[in-house]
């Protein structure tokens, strides 16, 4: 694993911070209607993704994840205007706007998605692992999930599979402890969900998710062992999110205490009272480094406000392989 540096640190501490105002400023302007449908943020969970991002091979390594997904592909190098206008629905987005809040894209930087289902992205994170195996070109292919797709058949499908095929391929369970507003002991009869991973002989454990070391260490391990042949690792990453599963979750099923309790452990907080007592900043340098992600989350809304929506023939260009298909003549 690289080391880990006073750079490390300042650079975790303001792409951590960005990635929060980021979504910070995503739930503003829902409540002013710019964005639509259902958004979900990420408040609380970034210590995995900056993780995650210390021991990746971005030139070969993929992720994909479920629908909570819009600090992920900044991570791995799009660019965050591009993102926000893609959840502004306008035609300079990620996809041109038609993807909207679940579903950020980008094959150039190897993030596959953002996806709607639940568990629905299990399967083809082991089928990305499994072309990266079949065409021999080294990646490794991190799948993240919530702690509700749990439940899903598909995942218990595509662990049977990555062990028998032996593929390149890391299950990250994302744990926030309610998935959509049910907590784990109301829907299992254990609340140890690595131990899943036992009943296919796959190597698990679980994982501090609001330290960005243990996250590296923990994937560090895993993806050498996928990278070298050895194949699959089940990990789960014990997190929090300090917002409702969505922007329409009224949140009855936790009490404001246990949330304030939670943000003690702030894995931002964490980051910059490191930051402070080893003298890598001060007070002032992380002020600086605050401003400096303000101004970019609002040229980031400024490019979303300002950008045209996409032209409706947009829509039809992606899914009509033959350009003069009739019977469309009349909706363009």
């Amino acid at each position: 694993m690289k080391k880990i540096t006073k750079k490390t640190y300042l650079d975790w501490y303001e792409n951590m911070y960005f990635w929060r105002k980021f979504e910070d400023k995503l739930a503003q302007v829902y409540i002013k209607q710019k964005v639509r449908g259902f958004l979900h943020l990420y408040n609380g969970q970034e210590a995995i993704l900056a993780g995650a991002l210390h021991v990746m091979d971005l030139t070969k390594d993929k992720m994909i994840t479920a629908y909570r997904n819009h600090v992920q592909p900044i991570g791995m190098g799009v660019d965050p205007k591009k993102v926000m206008a893609e959840l502004y629905g306008k035609g300079t987005g990620t996809s041109s706007g038609l993807g909207g809040s679940m579903h950020i894209f980008s094959k150039e930087h190897r993030f596959y998605g953002g996806h709607g289902i639940v568990g629905g992205q299990i399967p083809l994170g082991a089928g990305l692992a499994f072309a990266d195996k079949y065409f021999n070109k080294g990646g490794v292919t991190l799948t993240f999930m919530g702690d509700g797709a749990m439940r899903q058949g598909s995942l218990h499908e595509t662990m049977n599979l990555a062990m028998l095929w032996n593929l390149p391929v890391v299950f990250c369970v994302e744990n926030n402890g309610y998935a959509m507003g049910t907590s784990v002991e109301r829907t299992a009869n254990h609340s140890e969900i690595w131990k899943m991973g036992l009943a296919y002989d796959m190597p698990c454990k679980p994982v501090d998710g609001m330290k960005p070391e243990v996250v590296a260490e923990a994937l560090d391990e895993a993806i050498k062992r996928a990278r070298s042949g050895n194949g699959p690792t089940f990990l789960e990453i014990r997190t929090y999110r300090y917002r409702g599963h969505s922007m329409s979750d009224a949140q009855h099923y936790r009490t404001k205490k246990e949330v304030a309790d939670k943000q003690e452990e702030d894995p931002i907080s964490y980051i910059k009272n490191i930051l402070l007592d080893k003298k890598y900043a001060t007070e002032d340098q992380i002020k600086e480094i605050d401003q400096k992600v303000k101004n970019l989350v609002a040229e980031c809304e400024q490019f979303a406000e300002d950008s045209p929506y996409p032209d409706k023939n947009i829509m039809y260009d992606v899914v009509y392989e033959q350009e003069d298909y009739p019977f469309l003549s009349h909706k363009i």
